[in-house]
């Protein structure tokens, strides 16, 4: 807001600078025979009485009178001229010829020379010094004290604006942390009253919706966890009961049950983080430490898949206030991503940034994400096209929990190459948490 003020005002200024420049000199140009014949009339008494001087004394002292008079009527100059020496226009010469005065006009058209002949060969100028410095700096005094006092009143019918659009962005930023709650309250009688009476509609609209959505989602969650616990349960009991060649297809009956499962509490962790401000819990953590109690957990799969995984810190690391819970379960989401689709590289690297926030990337030597795909794997279900199985494709909730998970924290996610070949997800996480 202030950069379009700094404009607003910088623009009036420069046009009002270009108007005091361009607009007199149009206006006198426009009418220059009337500003002509108004600065004859004007001049007209005092060039009669000067010429009158001269005229009632001999050629000879006309010198000693121009002497006197430049001494009575300074700081104008009077000056005693040739006229084959006064660089006269073609107009001014005829006008002398025919024994009238001649006016020069400086801006704003006010007239700068009054030039009036004497005989056939000499004439007297009366020339308008121009102003001393200090009256040049009083006259631009008041230009300047005319542009403070038109900011001051844009200033004065800025602020309204000012204040209710800032309060609209913060309650649109709020918004989109997920605070469904906020509303702008700005007054309908303020000029942007309208806007802001359709913007809080809005709002409530969308708070309504996102309310009946994550309640359905909660609903259906909730009740599905129940006849999906008996069911694994009573699959189980008749492990013992059927015969041994249908006990195979018993197992992978359990399993779906328990998948099923799995993605209903994937979909309530889901829901749970939708507010990105319910990361509320804050606590000073080594994100080094954090890092290694993650790997560690998954030491042995790592093991198993004779994955070479490394990490790498610098060892000036600060320790952070995040949540832990929460930047745990997004790393986790990330490892377990890098693992099911590396060769056998994996790497987690620790590093602080300049402005104090800390940059942890994970890092595989898979087949990479393509560009184009690398802000649709964070929505939900979504995967990619050589991921579809379930065995390998999880259900398409990992990354769009951990993403949510770091953006409350008011951090980001991101994806990009890697070094190694495959994706690198970059994890930022500001110094505050």
């Amino acid at each position: 807001m202030l950069k379009i003020l700094i404009r607003l005002y910088l623009l009036i200024i420069v046009a009002y600078a270009g108007a005091l420049l361009l607009i007199p000199d149009a206006i006198v140009g426009l009418f220059h025979e009337r500003f002509m014949a108004y600065n004859l009339d004007q001049t007209k008494g005092v060039q009669s009485l000067i010429v009158r001087q001269f005229r009632q004394v001999p050629r000879e002292q006309w010198p000693a009178v121009q002497h006197e008079l430049a001494e009575v009527f300074a700081p104008l100059q009077v000056d005693l001229l040739r006229i084959d020496q006064a660089g006269l226009s073609a107009q001014e010469r005829a006008r002398l010829e025919h024994g009238q005065y001649a006016v020069r006009i400086a801006d704003w058209g006010y007239y700068e020379t009054v030039l009036a002949p004497l005989d056939e060969q000499w004439l007297v100028r009366l020339h308008a010094a121009p102003d001393p410095l200090d009256i040049n700096v009083l006259s631009w005094g008041v230009t300047v004290l005319i542009g403070a006092a038109l900011l001051g009143c844009l200033l004065l019918w800025v602020w309204p604006h000012w204040r209710d659009l800032e309060r609209l962005k913060e309650t649109a930023r709020r918004l989109g942390q997920g605070q469904m709650a906020e509303r702008t309250h700005i007054s309908p009688h303020s000029n942007i009253g309208e806007l802001a009476g359709v913007f809080d509609t809005m709002a409530t609209d969308l708070e309504r919706h996102v309310n009946q959505q994550r309640e359905l989602l909660d609903a259906v969650s909730h009740e599905l966890r129940t006849p999906l616990t008996r069911l694994d349960f009573g699959l189980v009991l008749l492990f013992d009961e059927v015969p041994a060649s249908s006990r195979k297809r018993l197992l992978e009956l359990v399993g779906h049950v328990r998948e099923l499962d799995e993605l209903v509490l994937e979909l309530l962790s889901y829901s749970r983080l939708y507010n990105a401000d319910q990361a509320r819990e804050r606590v000073e953590v080594s994100l080094l430490e954090l890092v290694d109690s993650v790997l560690g957990g998954f030491a042995e799969e790592l093991e198993a898949k004779s994955i070479e995984w490394e990490v790498q810190a610098e060892g000036n690391l600060p320790r952070f206030v995040l949540d832990p819970r929460l930047t745990a379960r997004a790393v986790q989401n990330l490892v377990r991503n890098a693992m099911r689709y590396c060769d056998r590289s994996l790497l987690l690297r620790l590093r602080l940034e300049a402005d104090g926030a800390c940059l942890l990337t994970v890092e595989d030597d898979g087949i990479g994400i393509p560009p184009e795909e690398r802000e649709r794997i964070f929505q939900p279900f979504y995967r990619l096209d050589r991921s579809r199985d379930r065995s390998t494709g999880g259900f398409g909730l990992g990354l769009p929990i951990s993403r949510r998970a770091i953006e409350g924290q008011g951090g980001t996610l991101s994806v990009a190459q890697s070094a190694l070949g495959g994706a690198q997800f970059r994890i930022r996480l500001p110094r505050g948490g």
